[in-house]
């Protein structure tokens, strides 16, 4: 009786669970930040002041009342807002993340998070302190600089994560690779965002690794050669086309001369790059560029800059070395710190009279690629009246690229997912391979049993492999959190992106997936699973110790098996409408414990792992069978299989019953037929089947010299 309601219940909760997986592809509630601007402001201290949010970017500008003159010195803003990447478990973290004017990080604090390693250490995890200590790396650090997470051996000493030649290093946190890698990639993608609409930067993601000079690339040009080839590039505009540009404006008609003379120059513009040393030589000359490069010790890019005509790039009032209000530097969008550099009325090879020669420069840490097209964009400026003269202002560009072969071009990073995989690319190939071997002996059973003793010699040691490598090392246990975490963020419209982060775990999932059609559950939960791998080996020690063995009757046992699926409806609707509850009952699952923290936990649940591996001494694999909502997922992936791929006989069951009785997982019907949803494809009936000195059906047969009828599955 007691059976029979609790199958009926289960079967109620697996449908309501089927449900949620359905109405939470249905739902998509955003992602927002929670504080406010008098909280951000409680974290700033005078003369900082926290403005209001900005309208157009989900941003704090803070300013300071000592530098009022300047604007914003930074801004504040919270990751939830402008990257709201899911995290392991699903739910995105949340960062106060604090990025001054030159793009370096001031501060990154932590808001909310629920990746399981870092809860707290009453919930089974380590706590959030590794995870503080790792963001707190970021401070000092700047967005111009290329990000690497270290690990083993390229960690810093002591842990304090320094600069290795202009490269920031970070050093990670063993056992959280992959939700260190999405803390990573969630602080810069939503500071980039900042960065680039607030600062100026360019979209590094468009143009790829900056170019770097050829230095050994030299060939003698001269000046009209180089216009030929396009290192130097030239923008000619008359009285007339300047005239054409303020048409319609305040400022038509206030250039007498304009109007008296439309033919003549107005603006010779040129420009080029002056670190190549073809354009730098040819355009200097020999003595001139030596001269140049002697001063230019901190490699800044340089532009030479030379106009002949009535327009002038710098104003009267023009200090040597600041920003030219009448030119500016652009790529991608985003606006340079051009100035310049001191050289007044270079001498040039230009066969023109020029008006000025200067040279202008970024500095060498600047985030442009010389390689890659700029934008001179020069402003034009007429005064119309003249006691409060009204001022217009237009604008033309000077589009400019140096050749090509004149740079050598990294090639582009790869994305950070993928950088995960080559990371592991040894665990990767290890794991492909064990898998490759584990496909080969499943598809031919009856060579693994065609000998007395292989299976059991083959079973142990891929089991031990499964336990020590796949598990303790690689990280691979997979969780019913991966699959609530699946639910949430599809309900929130986030994706299954963050799963690209966790390739050992990828790897399972697509392997258990495609076993599904083959073979059913019995693939991952019977060889693949570390804490299933762990539990057989209690068994079998309790075996040799000779401890009494519990068992169900089959029936009873069957229908308590359904409580997985209680388990499995009760998470996933937690996931889906009670997250922080659900949080909590994920740890019904031992494996984070035992696998994941290696029994490295607070003791409530070091003290339930322990419980439950002390239940299967007596009672073989009884979490696998009557609790584990993950064995509950398999099974629902299992009905997927295509094949009845255990040989039976005639006779199997009818009267034979040997196969049934060894079965420990209760997987045999009394008829003989294969329970393929509760099969861990242990292979122990192949084994009898295929032993003629076992098999009752094959040694009366034998002893009749009869031919044996196989029926194949059931």
């Amino acid at each position: 009786m007691i059976g029979r309601t609790l199958a009926a219940v289960a079967g109620r909760c697996f449908g309501k669970a089927i449900a949620l997986v359905l109405a939470a592809a249905c739902l998509s509630p955003t992602w927002a930040g929670t504080l406010t601007r008098e909280q951000v402001q409680q974290r700033f201290k005078l003369p900082y002041e926290v403005g209001e949010k900005l309208p157009d970017l989900p941003v704090w500008p803070v300013t300071s009342t000592l530098e009022k003159e300047v604007g914003n010195v930074a801004y504040a803003y919270e990751t939830l807002d402008i990257a709201p990447l899911p995290g392991f478990e699903g739910t995105p973290m949340n960062f106060l993340v604090t990025l001054d004017r030159k793009g370096e990080f001031v501060d990154v604090e932590l808001l909310s998070q629920r990746e399981p390693v870092f809860t707290f250490r009453d919930l089974g995890g380590y706590g959030d302190t590794f995870l503080r200590q790792f963001i707190a790396q970021y401070t000092g650090k700047n967005l111009n600089q290329p990000f690497i997470i270290a690990t083993d051996s390229a960690r810093n000493p002591g842990g304090v994560g320094k600069d290795r030649g202009g490269v920031a290093m970070l050093d990670g946190v063993a056992k959280a690779t992959t939700s260190v890698r999405i803390v990573n990639q969630t602080v810069l993608t939503s500071a980039l965002a900042v960065a680039r609409a607030k600062l100026g930067f360019v979209d590094r993601g468009a143009l790829g690794p900056p170019a770097k000079v050829r230095r050994d690339e030299f060939e003698r040009v001269t000046f009209a050669e180089m216009l030929d080839k396009g290192m130097i590039r030239r923008l000619v505009l008359t009285n007339r086309d300047v005239e054409t540009l303020f048409r319609g404006t305040d400022g038509a008609g206030a250039d007498e001369e304009a109007l008296a003379r439309p033919d003549d120059s107005y603006a010779d513009l040129y420009i080029a790059y002056l670190n190549a040393p073809t354009i730098g030589r040819a355009l200097l000359g020999d003595e001139g560029y030596k001269a140049l490069t002697d001063r230019n010790f901190d490699n800044r890019h340089l532009w030479w800059i030379g106009v002949a005509g009535r327009y002038q790039i710098v104003d009267d009032d023009f200090v040597p070395g600041a920003q030219s209000p009448r030119l500016a530097l652009r790529q991608a969008g985003g606006f340079l710190d051009f100035r310049d550099q001191g050289f007044e009325n270079l001498e040039t090879t230009a066969p023109v009279k020029l008006q000025m020669s200067r040279v202008f420069g970024l500095r060498g840490d600047s985030d442009v690629d010389p390689g890659s097209p700029v934008e001179l964009i020069a402003t034009l400026t007429r005064a119309k009246g003249q006691m409060l003269p009204i001022f217009t202002h237009q604008q033309v560009v000077l589009t400019y690229a140096p050749p090509p072969y004149l740079f050598s071009f990294p090639p582009k990073p790869i994305p950070e997912w993928l950088a995960a995989w080559k990371g592991r690319w040894i665990d990767i190939s290890v794991i492909a391979f064990s898998l490759a071997l584990l496909t080969a002996a499943l598809a031919r059973p009856r060579w693994l049993v065609a000998r007395p003793g292989r299976l059991r010699v083959f079973r142990l040691a891929f089991l031990a492999f499964t336990l020590v490598f796949l598990g303790w090392h690689a990280q691979g246990q997979l969780s019913i959190v991966q699959v609530t975490g699946a639910l949430k963020s599809l309900s929130s419209g986030g994706g299954l992106t963050s799963y690209l982060y966790d390739p050992v775990s990828l790897l399972l999932i697509g392997f258990t997936v495609l076993t599904f059609a083959i073979w059913g559950r019995g693939t991952f939960c019977g060889w693949l699973c570390p804490f299933g791998a762990l539990q057989e080996f209690v068994g079998l020690i309790s075996e040799k110790l000779r401890l009494p063995q519990v068992k169900f009757p089959a029936k009873y046992g069957r229908q308590l098996g359904n409580l997985r699926y209680v388990v499995l409806a009760l998470l996933a609707s937690a996931a889906v409408f009670a997250p922080t509850l659900g949080e909590s009952l994920n740890a019904v699952e031992p494996f984070k414990t035992s696998i994941t923290l290696g029994f490295n936990a607070s003791w409530p649940f070091v003290a339930y792992a322990l419980a439950l591996l002390l239940v299967a001494a007596f009672y073989f694999k009884f979490f696998c069978r009557f609790i584990c909502p993950l064995g509950a997922v398999m099974s629902i992936g299992g009905t997927l299989r295509l094949f009845h791929w255990i040989p039976r006989r005639p006779e199997c069951g009818k009267p034979c019953q040997l196969c049934k009785i060894e079965c420990r997982y209760d997987a045999i019907k009394p008829k003989g037929d294969i329970r393929y949803d509760a099969c861990f494809q242990c292979l122990d009936c192949v084994e009898i089947y295929n032993d003629v000195r076992r098999c009752v059906p094959a040694v009366l047969y034998e002893k009749r010299k009869k031919t044996l009828i196989i029926k194949n599955g059931a």
